[in-house]
């Protein structure tokens, strides 16, 4: 198992297939973009498949979600896929995207045994769309939403991050919207990843200020606490249910203590909290002929280093050095 020194075992792995990105998200990288990893700095199909292999056959990994940067731009993407989902035990397996292009890839990707996808969507608005994105694509991510529901990749997550003065009034169109369309919308307060390290939190959407703006819409309760386990959201029944709504407070709501979660980067590195400070470095290991035991055994140590908490109200706490785009989400 990936356990750490606090009880806590790691179940749910998340994978970077790539740093890059066709967005430019204020919250996430300038509008030039960033420096992107080196070709040869990034694992392979063959590297990636087998680092995955490895933690579901003798990690007891359970969970596999493939993010970036963008994952959809990564060229073996539903190669990637299918080599996951023919792995037993079969973990379970999904997509965080931003949905430029899941409206072409998302039968594939189904025929591939993807389970389902998260898809980013923080407006409805066109203009809003392209001040935040820094692109005119809010059509397509609503053609690959929809999509993505037709070829099976359900249920739809609508991840949405709210924008003091840009964005927060449109909490409320983006739940009617799911709504009517059968996504599950999750609110995710904006977390101290940018690439520019200008996050305030003075100016952040707190948890507490969403679920204000939709308590004059809609009628919310709390969903059963019991069942929520390691998930992220905290669910809220929509007038009476049974759709829901989740809000992610990761910086006022911390969930560390029930935490599951171990990241692999595209360019090889385990890290065992989303803010950590410290990587650990799997390329040497993979390209100088260390065994599938060897591999695991730093995995091991990796996450057993694993931190209590990921200290953001802490006054000592520093921003990791990477960007969210470089980490995956």
């Amino acid at each position: 198992m990936l356990a750490d020194s606090y009880g806590r075992v790691a179940t749910d792995l998340r994978v970077s297939l790539t740093d890059r990105c066709n967005l430019r998200c204020t919250y996430c990288m300038p509008p030039e973009g960033l420096e992107w990893l080196p070709k040869d700095d990034l694992l392979t199909d063959d590297e990636l498949v087998r680092l995955i292999g490895i933690g579901v056959t003798r990690l007891g990994i359970e969970e596999v979600r493939f993010t970036g940067g963008e994952p959809l731009l990564r060229r073996g993407l539903v190669g990637i896929v299918a080599a996951t989902t023919a792995l037993r035990p079969r973990p379970h397996t999904a997509l965080t995207t931003n949905g430029i292009g899941l409206a072409r890839t998302a039968p594939a990707l189904a025929e591939a045994g993807l389970d389902r996808v998260n898809v980013s969507l923080d407006t409805l608005r066109p203009d809003v769309f392209e001040k935040l994105a820094r692109r005119r694509r809010l059509t397509d991510v609503l053609d690959g939403m929809a999509a993505a529901a037709a070829a099976g990749l359900t249920p739809v997550k609508v991840n949405s991050v709210l924008m003091r003065g840009v964005n927060d009034d449109d909490a409320p169109d983006l739940l009617r919207y799911c709504l009517d369309h059968g996504y599950e919308l999750r609110f995710i307060e904006q977390m101290p990843l940018d690439a520019q390290h200008g996050w305030r939190r003075d100016t952040m959407v707190t948890a507490d200020e969403i679920l204000d703006r939709l308590g004059v819409h809609f009628d919310l309760e709390p969903a059963d606490a019991d069942t929520r386990g390691s998930a992220p959201a905290e669910l809220f029944h929509v007038d009476g249910g049974p759709a829901t709504v989740g809000i992610i407070g990761s910086v006022t709501r911390p969930f560390c203590g029930a935490c599951d979660r171990v990241r692999l980067t595209a360019d090889g590195q385990i890290r065992n909290c989303l803010f950590a400070r410290e990587e650990s470095d799997l390329r040497p290991l993979l390209r100088g002929g260390g065994t599938d035991e060897e591999i695991a055994d730093r995995w091991r140590a990796a996450v057993a280093a694993k931190l209590p908490g990921h200290g953001i109200n802490d006054p000592s706490f520093l921003q990791p050095a990477r960007p969210m785009s470089a980490i995956g989400g």
